[in-house]
């Protein structure tokens, strides 16, 4: 059990993923406060949550569309006016738990403030998270690191580029999660509209070249990696409804895989989570090739923790119950600050 630790959870916000956050932050307050934490809540569009503004927001769920483009407009309207790092509900925490989604929570922006604040939070630095968050610039690092990543180019691309990954291909915003604003593009001609609906979401976008062998993922807590699981989606893509829809996806862990290819992703998680200068916790997404090899999608530097959410599975089956992993991301945070004897040395952690 915790010993008084006082921990905000900084959730919300303004970006397409915002219900998922939302989402996630109840489970982690729920397990935070069963821990014997001290957990205020603060949305970085609303501020601090009262216990019916807690009520109100923590348990809407995700829906199987993200907020509409107007109430995210009228969202970051009153963001600005937010300036979270300086609320008191910030500066005097112990811990701040980043259950903060989009550019704005896995970009680097929020880090920033909070190292300027001097607020230990949970997760990667402003560094890797900007690294991790700009797929352009994470899959470059990953090829250096001799990480096998799927081909891809920059919109606009050369015909010649697309001919080479051959079709059916990806096209994505660079800067974005959940798979909000990607589509799955079987004829040329359609890529421009796909162009369009990631430029919805951000200014820079993606094509890379489709995998169509298993989706296979691995949590990283600590530098060390989870278990395997493998994700089943009743939709040809893994996407925003199949996430966080119950029962449109058949999540496997530990994944019916080989031994050996186990160790291979596991390998391959924790040498990304470390070429990317990651921190505390990541989660590695991977589809197979042709020939059953793997190919690193992208990282998550916050990784979902919702009800239906891949990483509690991944620490799960690597037997490290909920509650457990979010005391030890706060433990993480803490020792950043010299803070250690504030949290619990359950032998759980």
């Amino acid at each position: 059990m915790s010993t008084g630790t006082n921990v905000t959870v900084l959730s919300g916000g303004s970006s397409h993923e915002r219900d998922v956050a939302l989402a996630g932050a109840a489970q982690v307050v729920a397990a935070l406060r069963t821990s014997g934490y001290h957990v205020r809540v603060f949305d970085t569009a609303v501020g601090v949550l009262g216990p019916e503004g807690e009520a109100a927001l923590l348990r809407g769920g995700v829906g199987r569309e993200p907020p509409t483009p107007e109430l995210l407009a009228s969202l970051a309207e009153q963001e600005r006016a937010q300036r979270f790092h300086e609320h008191e509900a910030i500066v005097r925490a112990d811990v701040v738990f980043l259950v903060l989604h989009g550019p704005d929570g896995e970009g680097g922006s929020v880090q920033t403030l909070l190292d300027h604040a001097g607020v230990p939070y949970t997760g990667s630095g402003p560094l890797g998270s900007m690294l991790a968050m700009d797929k352009d610039i994470a899959k470059r690092l990953m090829r250096d690191a001799a990480i096998p990543t799927p081909d891809w180019t920059m919109w606009p691309a050369d015909s010649a580029d697309v001919e080479q990954f051959g079709l059916p291909v990806i096209v994505k915003p660079s800067k974005a999660g959940s798979t909000v604003g990607l589509s799955l593009v079987k004829r040329a001609e359609d890529i421009p509209a796909a162009v369009d609906r990631a430029l919805a979401i951000d200014n820079e976008v993606l094509l890379e070249r489709f995998m169509s062998g298993r989706e296979l993922t691995v949590g990283v807590l600590d530098g060390e990696a989870l278990a395997v699981g493998e994700i089943l989606p009743s939709h040809e893509l893994f996407d925003y409804e199949c996430k966080y829809t119950p029962g449109l996806t058949r999540e496997i862990f530990p994944a019916d895989i080989s031994p050996a290819l186990a160790t291979e992703l596991q390998a391959l998680a924790a040498a990304t989570h470390r070429a990317l200068k990651l921190r505390d916790v990541s989660r590695v997404d991977f589809r197979l090739d042709h020939a059953g090899r793997p190919q690193c999608l992208e990282v998550n530097t916050i990784p979902g923790l919702t009800s239906t959410s891949l990483l509690p599975q991944s620490a799960a089956a690597a037997g490290v119950p909920f509650a457990a992993l979010c005391a030890r991301l706060v433990e993480l945070a803490l020792r950043r600050r010299g803070f250690r004897n504030k949290v619990s040395t359950s032998g759980e952690l």
